[in-house]
């Protein structure tokens, strides 16, 4: 019998969530299981924590079974208590875990970019679909945007695997430094953590910012391990930036760096990209550090803006949980539902035939809106925002992409 897409078989809203219910067998055909790999260890286990939630929310919502298949699920941490972060070779041990698993037919992940670089070959040789709801790296996936060998390295097959559901940084980047200039920033000062994401779109942040006449400044590279910086505010202050745009998260030291740039008596914007846009960078920084001159960009939108399904999603997640979920929660259950409706629209029931169904979503109505996969495993959608911190919770300011 011809299969029916996943949510066109039974969509029931509520005042309080979408419930998507399948009919189910009385006979298990088996189990399939999606796996997930996430730095579950350090800061970033609040926001870590709220995308498994969006993981296990979506898989609740069709009862743990599609078409008759148990769907299993394992949560695995990528990142190392020696690290505080992730850890690339606690990243190709858990690749490899998923391709030892015969049930395993998707794994979704990773959160850093960095950590995505150690899986993909791994995943990709075995043909396991990797869905990401954060990795944000250009190279991953577009040729000419990152080293001469990407996205190739990453494809030993010769076949594409991976997918992510947010814009890229040569998006972000170039929106962040669009928004710098019309916040009147005219002369503007980059740092970086040196790691793959963070350094990549300072990188973009930098190009873009010399064709619409901002002045760099300075452009320098930071220690995260550092226990502050006030020698690096020195150096800015001498001269007198508007705006500080710093690539890089919370687990590289944003919130330090905000910190001794206020404490040192820079007045000036200070601006970070999305791997900040978490509670724990607000409580790195200290509330009194941050206020209407620091500025966050995302790609996407923050869950209390969402609308339709997302607007339902984020009600869900309330009433399960107990609490809004951060940013990449609903990035967190896009990732599962896409595996889902794969694994209901999947010709043959196996790596491949849901590797090919979700390498074939067009058209996804979901909680980002209406939007598909590219042939590079991107998604259509360019939508990004920008936030500040009020009162010590971010605060959305405006849409920044179409």
């Amino acid at each position: 019998m011809k299969k029916q897409p996943l949510f066109a078989l039974a969509l029931v809203f509520t005042s309080a969530m979408t419930a998507v219910t399948l009919a189910q067998s009385t006979e298990t055909k088996g189990t399939l299981t999606i796996i997930s790999s996430l730095p579950r260890t350090g800061s970033a286990n609040a926001q870590t924590t709220t995308i498994v939630n969006g993981i296990k929310l979506a898989i609740a919502e069709v009862n743990g079974q599609v078409d008759g298949w148990t769907i299993a699920y394992q949560d695995l941490d990528d990142a190392s208590p020696q690290r505080g972060n992730w850890d690339g070779a606690l990243e190709a041990q858990n690749a490899n875990a998923a391709t030892k698993d015969p049930s395993c037919v998707a794994y979704i992940g990773t959160f850093n970019s960095g950590a995505a670089k150690m899986a993909m070959p791994i995943l990709n040789r075995a043909g396991i679909v990797m869905v990401s709801p954060a990795n944000t790296y250009p190279g991953l996936t577009k040729p000419g945007k990152g080293e001469p060998n990407e996205p190739m390295v990453y494809r030993p097959s010769g076949k594409i695997n991976y997918f992510r559901i947010v814009p890229t940084d040569d998006l972000q980047g170039v929106q962040a430094a669009d928004w710098a200039k019309q916040l009147g920033a005219k002369k503007v000062f980059i740092l970086h953590d040196r790691e793959l994401y963070g350094k990549g779109i300072a990188d973009v942040f930098q190009a873009h910012a010399k064709t619409i006449s901002v002045e760099v400044v300075g452009f320098e590279g930071t220690d995260s391990k550092a226990a502050n910086y006030r020698s690096l505010v020195t150096k800015i202050k001498a001269v007198s930036p508007d705006l500080v745009y710093f690539g890089g998260t919370t687990q590289t030291n944003a919130g330090q760096i905000a910190k001794d740039l206020r404490t040192g008596g820079y007045e000036g914007m200070y601006m970070v990209p999305d791997g900040c846009f978490e509670q724990a960078f607000i409580e790195a920084a200290g509330d009194s550090n941050l206020n209407d001159k620091t500025y966050i960009t995302f790609g996407g939108l923050p869950a209390d803006q969402l609308l339709g399904r997302g607007a339902n999603f984020r009600e869900a997640y309330r009433a399960k949980y107990g609490g809004d979920p951060e940013a990449y929660a609903a990035y967190g259950y896009e990732a599962a539902r896409v595996v889902l409706q794969a694994i209901a629209n999947a010709k043959t029931m196996d790596r491949a035939g849901i590797l090919a169904a979700v390498a074939a979503t067009r058209d996804f109505d979901g909680v980002l809106g209406k939007w598909s996969f590219d042939a590079n495993g991107d998604t259509s959608s360019q939508v990004l925002s920008g936030q500040t911190v009020t009162n010590g919770k971010f605060a959305f300011v405006k849409v920044l992409g179409g």
